[in-house]
């Protein structure tokens, strides 16, 4: 099949086209994102191949469907860039990679914290200038505090398993219970308890509904004075706004990003010679205690070989028999 692959890097077409080699498509790797301007770049195309920030709601959906795609392959797990719906009506097959590599992501997480507590960013900014001091790098042993896990999916599991293994008491908060959390000793609590009692909250939970803006102003006033929070899931579960004003007051006392919820137009491009136009985001970066990675936590070779192995195997799957095991379906939009 013809699929054209939107949002592409140079390491999406090296490990796509190895990847193709046990599946024979027509690859067309196209560096723009999919937007209303470019949704004419699939003329052609019976497939195309999105990433987190390509646009698919019902008007480039319809489009798509009249160009003559019938599949659209997302190279991630998050599907909440597709207007789900508008692609049932339209008879467009929607799939995913639901699992690439959580010990990737859950490993990044963990690193995040690290680095956040133990000041590693300004330390190593300090040595590289000849500068010894030890004073405002004080950090904390994270054995023996608590962490609360928000989605306890692979990811949240994995997460909440190193952190065990560091000797931390697990919350957990998820509408599914996973019994591997409850396994290692992890107890399921209501969400503001797990504010209440959390020294560090990781989010895990994908972007829906009901989680958009999970963290709020309501939600970071029933944290713990201090508290550090980290999301390496979707930018929009958190209301930078309401960070911001956590920061400024202390409430929060540090904050690790890997996504961000106005990402589009700045991650995984190099903005190096420019002014950032998004000025809530640059406020983020004045702060001392804030680390952002940008969109980097599920980024290591084991990670890129499974999805493509699997992106170009729901296209195989589907051009076989129309069909996908990977496919997003409708009832999935519900929060």
């Amino acid at each position: 099949m013809k699929i054209a692959v939107f949002s592409s890097k140079p390491s999406t077409e090296t490990f796509l086209n190895r990847a193709n080699k046990a599946h024979g498509h027509e690859l067309c790797f196209l560096e723009a994102r999919l937007t209303p301007e470019t949704v004419s770049l699939a003329d052609g195309f019976g497939a195309v191949c999105i990433f987190v920030n390509d646009m698919a709601n019902k008007a480039i959906l319809r489009r798509l469907k009249e160009l003559g795609v019938s599949i659209i392959a997302l190279r991630c797990a998050g599907y909440n860039n597709v207007d789900l719906k508008a692609a049932h009506e339209l008879g467009l097959c929607v799939c995913r990679v639901p699992a690439y590599s959580p010990y990737a992501v859950a490993e990044h997480t963990v690193g995040l914290m690290l680095a956040l507590n133990r000041k590693i960013h300004r330390a190593h900014a300090r040595v590289r200038e000849s500068n010894f001091s030890l004073e405002g790098l004080l950090g904390f042993d994270m054995h023996g505090r608590t962490v609360g896990i928000v989605g306890t999916g692979k990811i949240g599991a994995i997460t909440a398993g190193i952190l065990k293994g560091f000797g931390m008491e697990l919350l957990a908060y998820d509408p599914n219970e996973n019994p591997d959390i409850v396994a290692m000793g992890g107890k399921y609590v209501p969400l503001p308890k797990l504010f209440e009692r959390s020294d560090i909250v990781s989010l895990h939970c994908p972007l829906l509904p009901s989680t958009y803006h999970l963290i709020n102003g309501a939600a970071v006033a029933q944290m713990k004075d201090g508290v550090m929070l980290v999301n390496t899931s979707r930018g929009a579960l958190i209301d930078t706004v309401c960070a911001i004003e956590g920061l400024k007051s202390g409430k929060i006392g540090y904050l690790g990003l890997d996504v961000y919820e106005e990402e589009a137009d700045l991650f995984f491009e190099d903005l190096s010679n420019e002014v950032i136009q998004d000025d809530i985001f640059a406020r983020l970066l004045t702060f001392p205690n804030v680390i952002v990675t940008g969109h980097q936590a599920y980024y290591t070779e084991t990670a890129l070989n499974n999805i493509s192995d699997t992106t170009l195997g729901n296209v195989t799957a589907y051009e076989k028999d129309k069909t996908c095991a990977n496919s997003v379906f409708l009832d999935k939009v519900k929060g």
